[in-house]
């Protein structure tokens, strides 16, 4: 096992381990509540940095793909669920135009620089097609100047204006931002009941009172629209 890896392995065991469950439970009401609106049920949909597969898991679709390094992924993911195991600033081993749904939530932050940032949204904006979407949802350091920094894998500050340049830089449109979304821990701190994370959904009114994470809904226009791409 390569030094990244164990890294990986190490970390999620450390944090996640005594509550797997609940972050899973909560994962199937927010795919429930929230995402599948933004979701049909017949996408292909990539999971970046899907840790132990509590989205890709919930989320219904007919094709998913989950993409981590995390060797302790794949035996988590459910049974059908294509896992690639690489480098995702990479070329991805997807075709052009395939996907129409790329989420990604808690994991371009831990990506080495912005320059791994910038090469991992120009290859999901390559596979995705004309019109498909990219959600990103991730702690928003405007919100959480000291707390971002808590964990040792955090690389790169980002919030929801900065994430959206450059979305927009890789010729992505932005369909909606909101900087502040879901608390910071959804599972770690003190675990509400499940009722009030699906109210906490439903309830927008909540979101600026609470929410540390922003989520970003783009999509990729069709050829004749790009104008910012070179």
């Amino acid at each position: 096992m390569d030094p990244l890896s164990k890294t990986l392995q190490g970390l999620y065991a450390a944090r996640f381990a005594g509550t797997a469950d609940y972050r899973n439970s909560v994962w199937r009401v927010l795919c429930t509540d929230f995402f599948s609106a933004f979701i049909t049920e017949r996408s292909t949909v990539l999971d970046l940095g899907a840790g132990w597969g509590e989205f890709i898991n919930n989320i219904p679709a007919d094709h998913k793909i989950a993409m981590d390094l995390n060797p302790d992924t794949g035996a988590l993911l459910a049974p059908g669920i294509r896992l690639i195991q690489q480098d995702c600033s990479v070329r991805w081993p997807v075709n052009d135009n395939a996907l129409d749904v790329v989420f990604t939530s808690n994991f371009l932050e831990h990506l080495t620089d912005k320059a791994s940032i910038q090469r991992t949204i120009a290859e999901a904006y390559r596979c995705l097609k004309d019109n498909g979407a990219i959600i990103c949802l991730g702690p928003n350091i405007k919100y959480l100047p000291g707390e971002y920094w808590d964990f040792w894998d955090h690389q790169v500050p980002l919030t929801d204006k900065s994430c959206c340049e450059l979305l927009q830089i890789e010729g992505f449109h932005i369909e909606r931002s909101i900087p502040r979304f879901l608390p910071y821990s959804m599972s770690s701190s003190g675990r509400p009941p499940l009722f009030l994370v699906k109210w906490y959904c439903n309830l927008p009114v909540l979101w600026p009172l609470f929410g540390k994470q922003f989520l970003i809904v783009a999509k990729k226009g069709p050829a004749a629209e790009r104008s910012i791409r070179s």
